[in-house]
């Protein structure tokens, strides 16, 4: 019981600490607040342009690089809701989503998640399906392209 107290106390006075170590860190009064789009204007949109089937080629071979990097954006920011097999998660499996989608389709998903629902009919069918909206991870267009070549290698292409 005496152990129990100890634990609850330590635990209250980290607490305490915490809240009052990550106190007053706002603006200060003299201070102007920092302005996100002026600081982020010169950098390359993260996400939100749509992809064109033109800004995609799919070589033949896969290119080992491209499918290392999409795997570990898959296992950094999907992982957590698609498998690699057809089952369900929260999101759908990944088996044989590049035999069933077209790439263009696949990367939009992927990087524009809030156009593809507002007008596309399969992805709007997937929401009601899955009950859940895929949240935006911000991956760049780049990244999802390299997520669909390690799809594609999931898929069984060579």
């Amino acid at each position: 019981m005496k152990h129990k107290s100890l634990i609850a106390v330590l635990f209250a006075t980290a607490g305490l600490f915490l809240l009052t170590a990550c106190g007053n860190e706002g603006v200060k009064k003299d201070e102007k607040p920092v302005d996100v789009q002026e600081l982020t204007k010169d950098q390359p949109e993260v996400h939100g342009t749509e992809v064109k089937e033109s800004d995609i080629t799919l070589g033949t071979p896969l290119d080992q690089a491209m499918v290392s990097a999409g795997k570990a954006t898959y296992e950094l920011k999907c992982q957590s809701c698609h498998k690699l097999t057809d089952e369900k998660l929260v999101g759908p499996g990944w088996k044989d989503v590049t035999k069933r989608r077209q790439p263009v389709w696949i990367m939009n998903m992927i990087t524009n998640v809030d156009m593809m629902l507002a007008k596309d009919a399969e992805a709007q069918k997937l929401l009601e399906l899955c009950l859940v909206r895929m949240p935006n991870q911000n991956i760049t267009t780049d990244e999802s392209r390299k997520v669909l070549e390690f799809m594609r290698s999931n898929d069984g292409e060579k």
